[in-house]
């Protein structure tokens, strides 16, 4: 069997793009070829503006999704993050691997002596385009300053280095850096606790046509339950939330044997409120676990932020 996956061209897509490729190559029965085809999404066209003011979710999958329904791709393999709550029609996550690090990284520059976030100095500088970091960090820290950061991982990183706009820190994702061979640039990592990470961060998701049955049959070989439950639970708190990048909203599931842990957020842009809770159960019933911690977010407060933020 020929497989063709749809992927973005950043460096860091093409790696998860291969990583992919050669576990089918290795674990999947029958399929012996499998090609790329790269596309350009909205999200790697727009990089002057920040992700919350040019629509958010789905910037970096559109044009691949619709790739995948018109056939000319037979699956594709994002980022969890970036996968909007909802799908089109017609298209499923038909795996989730194996998760990777889902903590955020604090980054300081090279040859800097600063190795943790609690020590950045009053009114420091630190990048990021991340609506839910900024909260999260402003809430602990609300001297710091946050200038926004896009562009891929190297671009960041040099932009850091430079010190353009001041910056003496950046946060990105664990997973991206280790995945990149990066993971010595990792100063240190925030805890789950100080640093709810974004629904899905770590995880590939692979989508794929949902009446695709061959594909869907060899797919099923990458699934990580674990994966699977944590994850599904997550998406299900963001579906409840309406969540996008225009919100800081943030969630992690933990499954231990039999047993699914979660924290939830939701939060102001500044960090001048936030709303958190956190809820236990089988991890079976991850589905109900999500829209259980959401309600509990939004009765307690999350509701009034949402209104205000979306007005």
């Amino acid at each position: 069997m020929k497989l063709r996956i749809g992927t973005r061209g950043s460096q860091l897509a093409l790696w998860q793009a291969n990583h992919i490729r050669d576990r089918l190559l290795a674990e999947c029965e029958g399929v012996d070829e499998v090609e790329f085809e790269v596309i350009k999404t909205r999200g790697d066209i727009i990089l002057d503006r920040t992700l919350s003011k040019v629509g958010g979710k789905g910037l970096f999958i559109t044009e691949i999704e619709d790739a995948l329904l018109e056939g000319r791709v037979d699956l594709a393999v994002h980022s969890m993050k970036d996968m909007p709550a909802e799908l089109p029609p017609g298209l499923v996550i038909a795996a989730i691997p194996e998760r990777a690090n889902p903590l955020d990284a604090f980054v300081a520059p090279q040859r800097s002596s600063l190795s943790d976030w609690h020590d950045l100095p009053q009114g420091a500088v630190v990048g990021t385009s991340s609506l839910r970091r900024t909260c999260q960090l402003l809430a602990a820290r609300p001297d710091l300053k946050v200038k926004p950061l896009r562009g891929n991982v190297d671009t960041r990183l040099r932009k850091l280095d430079d010190g353009e706009e001041g910056m003496v820190a950046i946060i990105l994702a664990s997973a991206g850096l280790e995945r990149l061979a990066l993971e010595h640039r990792i100063s240190c990592q925030f805890d789950a606790e100080a640093m709810i990470p974004a629904v899905g961060q770590g995880a590939l998701a692979i989508e794929a046509k949902s009446d695709n049955a061959n594909v869907l049959a060899v797919l099923r070989t990458l699934d990580h339950e674990g994966t699977r439950y944590a994850t599904l639970a997550e998406r299900a708190f963001l579906r409840r939330v309406e969540g996008s990048c225009q919100v800081p909203v943030g969630a992690y599931a933990q499954v231990d044997g039999k047993v699914l842990t979660m924290r939830a957020f939701v939060g102001d842009p500044d960090g001048s409120s936030i709303v958190c809770s956190k809820v236990e159960g089988a991890a079976t019933d991850y589905v109900t676990l999500g829209e259980k911690v959401a309600e509990e977010v939004l009765e307690a407060g999350g509701r009034a932020i949402l209104r205000d933020l979306l007005r």
